[in-house]
């Protein structure tokens, strides 16, 4: 499918279901209280129907305080997982030792560590990510690996594969007209188009040259056109599923966000469990009954106060019968701390178990006693088991992506270099514990189970073989297990 017609309707009609999913996603993600407020405007009841606490309409009420109160859990669902995912950094390898050193200067250059985990996170809320390779000389002499959210992009799939995707932005405007750029990548070929429309409306195409924000782009394209071919015979983006199938969409080539148990209740539920408790918290404050004799009076439609701070008073000419009297009463309401503490905490616990995590992965349980790598592990092994069904998604798109920045940087910087499909290993998210480790190397040598090299191995998986053997090499030289070659010392002689 090309570029689309001018007139077009946009966004196109055919996303319009999972692009108003993305935008619940994204206004708990965001944690943004206008955003939960516009969402929940139109559809304000549970299927129960109770009022959602985000559906409350508070535009009928002009002035009145807002006490709504949003706890970010599903912003801090979304950074577990990434954290689970690229918290360590991933490992890049190839073969051949020149693109081997390239690949490593393009991952430090580049940051594409921080790229991932940052693409983690966004899949996490909104059920997927795009990576996408691209250049600009006036910035770097290298291809960029970058990302693009899925509520701003419009993918073609053929066999549940991506085929082809057309990204989109909008460009400053005024409030009737609309510049939207359209960058459309399939294999081989980058298209870039400008259209001036409405809010709803694509508009007309137009040359890139008429907006200040794309008119660079337009000179760097050259006479060729609106179209860059790559050189290459694949496409220069992919899609990074969070986690599949989609529940509520089956055979859906989406990913499904880490809310779409769905925990969107759940959320609201925390919501209002705080909000009530804030409310407690608010309405206890001690306040102070006084007769109005004890009120300043500050003349005719001035009111009257209370001095608080006043050290001598006047006696009074009240009977001491009478209720209320002459004395000051202190009023405070019961504030229900552990009411509400048990209710969020099994709200979050649920809500946090729904989304595929161990309730210890967010600090829920006993902290308090120093454990092992491998308690550590037991602990959150709901966690583990959703960290590796991640990577198992990931692992194609990234490896991918990989191959066609080595791809690009042959063809436009770097010719000497022989690309190939890098391997990928994730970082182990849990560290190890030294002592643990040293325990476990001690137990193994005891029991003459282990070599020197897989020990030196386990205590330093980042090396690599030569720095594996040199450090082996050194440790039998240090304790005398290295026999000299028979061989050697008679040539010697």
């Amino acid at each position: 499918m090309p570029l689309p017609d001018n007139g077009a309707p946009w966004p196109p009609p055919a996303l319009a279901r999972h692009y108003a999913e993305l935008r619940v996603d994204d206004a708990w993600y965001s944690g943004d209280r206008d955003k939960l407020a516009n969402v929940y405007r139109s559809n304000p009841q549970r299927r129960d129907g109770r009022r959602r606490l985000w559906g409350r309409d508070r535009t009928q009420q002009p002035g009145a305080p807002d006490h709504r109160l949003h706890i970010p859990l599903p912003g801090d669902i979304a950074t577990a997982s990434a954290d689970l995912l690229f918290s360590e950094p991933p490992e890049f390898t190839v073969t051949d030792t020149s693109t081997q050193d390239r690949l490593d200067e393009l991952a430090e250059s580049d940051g594409i560590a921080n790229t991932l985990l940052e693409a983690a996170e966004v899949a996490a809320a909104l059920g997927g990510v795009y990576l996408r390779v691209t250049w600009d000389r006036s910035l770097s002499d290298r291809p960029l690996l970058t990302t693009v959210h899925p509520d701003a992009a419009v993918p073609e799939w053929r066999w549940g594969q991506l085929a082809a995707v057309t990204f989109w932005r909008e460009l400053a405007a005024d409030s009737v007209t609309v510049w939207r750029h359209l960058e459309r990548h399939s294999p081989g070929r980058i298209e870039h188009a400008l259209y001036q429309g409405s809010p709803d409306n694509l508009g007309v195409r137009v040359p890139l040259t008429e907006h200040p924000d794309v008119a660079e782009l337009a000179a760097s394209l050259g006479p060729e056109g609106d179209a860059i071919e790559t050189g290459i015979d694949r496409m220069s983006a992919a899609y990074c599923p969070n986690i599949r199938p989609h529940r509520k969409h089956r055979g859906s080539p989406f990913g499904r966000s880490d809310y779409g148990a769905p925990l969107y209740d759940l959320f609201d539920s925390l919501d209002t469990t705080w909000t009530s408790w804030i409310r407690d918290l608010r309405l206890a404050r001690a306040r102070l009954l006084v007769p109005d004799g004890y009120l300043r009076d500050h003349g005719p439609g001035r009111g009257a106060s209370f001095d608080d701070d006043r050290e001598i008073w006047t006696l009074l000419n009240i009977p001491p019968t009478e209720q209320g009297g002459a004395g000051i009463t202190l009023n405070q309401f019961r504030i229900r701390v552990d009411e509400h503490e048990r209710t969020s905490t099994a709200i979050t616990r649920q809500a946090v178990m729904s989304a595929g995590y161990s309730a210890a992965t967010f600090g829920l349980g006993d902290q308090g006693a120093a454990v092992t790598a491998t308690e550590v592990k037991a602990r959150e092994r709901k966690s583990m088991i959703t960290r590796g069904k991640k990577v198992r998604y990931w692992s194609p798109p990234v490896v991918e992506m990989l191959y066609v920045l080595l791809l690009l940087d042959r063809a436009l910087f770097t010719p000497r270099i022989v690309p190939e499909r890098p391997r990928v290993v994730f970082g182990d998210s849990i560290t190890e514990d030294t002592s643990s480790l040293a325990q476990t190397l001690s137990l193994l040598q005891q029991a003459q189970a282990v070599s020197t090299e897989t020990k030196v191995r386990m205590l330093h998986p980042e090396w690599d073989a030569a720095d594996v053997q040199a450090e082996v090499k050194r440790i039998l030289v240090e304790t005398g297990a290295a026999v000299p070659d028979p061989m050697q010392a008679l040539q010697l002689d």
